[in-house]
Parts: structure tokens; sequence; C-alpha cells
């Protein structure tokens, strides 16, 4: 998007193991890169600002733009800023005609499906920790993952945190 490398940051709270709760924040963070994005070679490999996506690297680039609108005042993101909410990309995908709720889905079902594999792990810890939790009240995480959208709007898991 605007010839920059970006990734999405969705934020999830995981409330309880058994049963387990899944909840999406409505909104999150694109993050884009400093530099415009070129397919990697010998001679730009090394170029993190031109493929990294993370803020701690990016904030450090001469081309660096704050997001001004995350004052109180404004109602939409800043169009030129390296961090962005995730409802605008939303809506601006929309305006060019992109299918955002088939879009949306596919992010969700990632989400899911990557909870369902760890859910074993995860039950296995908490009932360690908390084996009196009878009323399946004592786990919550909150989870941020990452995910960056290929040329056709295909998403992928890049990591969570």
């Amino acid at each position: 998007m605007d010839g920059l490398k970006f990734d999405l940051r969705i934020y999830v709270l995981l409330y309880g193991i058994n049963p387990m709760r899944i909840f999406l924040f409505k909104d999150g963070l694109v993050r884009f890169a400093t530099e415009p994005y070129v397919k990697p070679d010998g001679e730009n490999i090394e170029n993190l600002f031109m493929h990294l996506t993370n803020y701690a690297i990016n904030k450090n680039n001469e081309h660096f733009v704050e997001n001004e609108a995350d004052s109180v005042e404004s109602d939409h993101d800043d169009d030129n800023a390296h961090k962005r909410s995730l409802k605008w990309l939303y809506w601006n995908l929309k305006t060019q005609g992109y299918d955002t709720k088939r879009l949306k889905e596919k992010i969700k079902d990632i989400i899911i499906k990557t909870i369902i594999t760890a859910q074993p792990s995860i039950s296995h810890t908490v009932k360690s920790c908390q084996p009196e939790d009878i009323e399946n009240q004592l786990c919550f995480q909150i989870l941020g993952f990452d995910v960056i959208l290929d040329s056709n709007l295909k998403p992928w898991l890049l990591e969570v945190n």
C-alpha cells in the first residue's frame, strides 16, 4: 500500500479455558515500513526500514511520519502516517472495491485456528497454576496477532505476542 510493506496488529482477549472464549478488539494497528518496498536482493536485504514493519525500528527513520490523528480532536487517521488504525485500512480497502467482510472473516479464522492449536498447552498450564478454577474465571490473556497481507489480500500469520 502506497508502495510500502505493512502488517496488521490485531488484539485478542482470551478469556477462560474451558470453555475457551475469544474476543477480537474492534480496532488494531496497521504498521508501515518507512522506505518503498523492493523485492529483497543482495543490494537491499539489510535495509530494515524497507523490509521490517516494526514501529521500534521505523520510528528512527528520517522519513517516519507520526500519526497526528492520534489526538482526541481527530476523527480519522493521517493517510501519510506510518502507523494507522485497522479501521482506516478496512475503510481504505472498501473504498477501492475490496471485500473487507471476507478479509475480516479470513483473519478471524486464522486467529481462532491458531488459538485452538495452542489450546491443549494453554489448558495444561492454566490447570497446573489454577487447579481450583472450577468456574473458569481465572484465566485471561491479551494477545497481539501480527498478520501480513499478500498482494492478493490473503492474510498470513507472522507471530503472536
